[in-house]
């Protein structure tokens, strides 16, 4: 036998199907707005199956109404938190982004499956509504940067409650070398990962260089030597308080003995980048910032210069690639011509190399 709240249910469908059927579309829409203020003044008291009831009802409704009047429920539904699922959905697909827009943006009732599915389906601007929601979760932060036109990729990157996965954001920092506005979003974000913070400021300053001294000729000189002094002070800014723990660590365990190649080889495989530069540079006998210029560099050459200088076995050699590799998104390279490359390395030419590199530092500092 069926509850008496499923019969209340199914006379109140029955009622409103028999008036909308005979009703005109005044009356539709203001049948709709009675209904939705009901709701919204007594969301917080109603039970899941009050809810259901009210489901049903607006289902019945939104089948009946034209866009205007389903943009107006959207934008009304969209805030409340006990919303009615299904037709939370149900607006949240609609084809029109007046409609599907204050859901999409706005509503907690809103599930992360249709939100994917959603994301991988609809067009720019139900995109860029999804990216302005309050959290984005990583799977779907993906498709917006994935799919996303440039607006949409912004819009996800300057919302502080997107998380970004490794993928997305070594993809981004690609893109930036080519899109200034993008470098500038990525690098205002207060939990992007120093090695792509690196990253970005050393393609980004090089754009910069190249359109200011395009724009002034005449002061080729005195624009390259600005930017390249700003970039060395937003570098020195972008030390978190995990850079300055690892630093710490690393220099804690060289002046007590126990910093070795071992240690240095396990911080590269767990992926652990500061670690791993403070623990070169303190084995090669090189400042932390000079082995960190070297290791960001857009080719190996750097790693193993320091490598060689501090006697490491290529073994050791090959994980600090590795996690470079990864951590940066390049290209994989032959491991077996870098090791024959690294076992001819001479030590006294690693030195010279070395030496160069400190030189180039004294003189920036300057």
């Amino acid at each position: 036998m069926r509850s008496r709240s499923a019969k209340s249910s199914e006379n109140l469908l029955e009622e409103l199907q028999a008036a909308l059927s005979h009703g005109t579309v005044a009356r539709r829409v203001e049948t709709l707005r009675r209904v939705t203020d009901l709701f919204i003044g007594n969301a917080i008291d109603y039970s899941d199956e009050h809810t259901g009831v009210f489901d049903d009802v607006f289902h019945c409704l939104v089948e009946q109404i034209e866009t205007s009047a389903r943009a107006l429920l959207a934008d009304r539904l969209a805030p409340i938190a006990a919303a009615p699922p299904k037709i939370i959905r149900t607006l949240a697909l609609d084809e029109i982004i007046e409609v599907a827009g204050p859901v999409l943006s706005t509503s907690e009732r809103l599930d992360e499956a249709t939100l994917m599915e959603i994301a991988r389906t609809r067009g720019q601007a139900h995109l860029k509504a999804i990216s302005l929601r309050r959290v984005l979760s990583e799977a779907l932060t993906d498709v917006l940067v994935t799919r996303g036109n440039e607006d949409v990729v912004q819009s996800t990157v300057s919302n502080p409650g997107a998380q970004l996965s490794e993928g997305s954001l070594t993809d981004l920092v690609t893109r930036a070398e080519r899109d200034d506005d993008l470098a500038t979003c990525i690098g205002l974000r207060p939990d992007l990962p120093r090695h792509h913070y690196l990253k970005l400021i050393a393609k980004a300053s090089l754009s910069v260089r190249r359109k200011l001294e395009a724009a002034h000729p005449e002061l080729a000189d005195e624009v390259s030597s600005a930017v390249q002094q700003a970039a060395q002070r937003v570098r020195a800014a972008a030390m978190t308080r995990q850079t300055e723990m690892a630093r710490a660590l690393v220099k804690s365990l060289h002046e007590d003995g126990r910093l070795d190649e071992l240690q240095v080889t396990t911080f590269a495989e767990q992926g652990k980048f500061d670690e791993t530069n403070a623990g070169l540079a303190a084995l090669a006998g090189v400042a932390v910032e000079t082995a960190e210029n070297m290791m960001i560099e857009s080719r190996t050459e750097g790693v193993m210069i320091l490598a060689k200088v501090a006697g490491m076995q290529w073994s050791s050699v090959r994980a600090i690639i590795a996690m470079r590799e990864k951590l940066s998104g390049g290209s994989q390279t032959d491991m077996l011509t870098l090791r024959d490359t690294y076992e001819a390395l001479r030590s006294s030419t690693a030195q010279q190399v070395l030496r160069f590199h400190r030189m180039q530092s004294t003189t920036s500092a300057a």
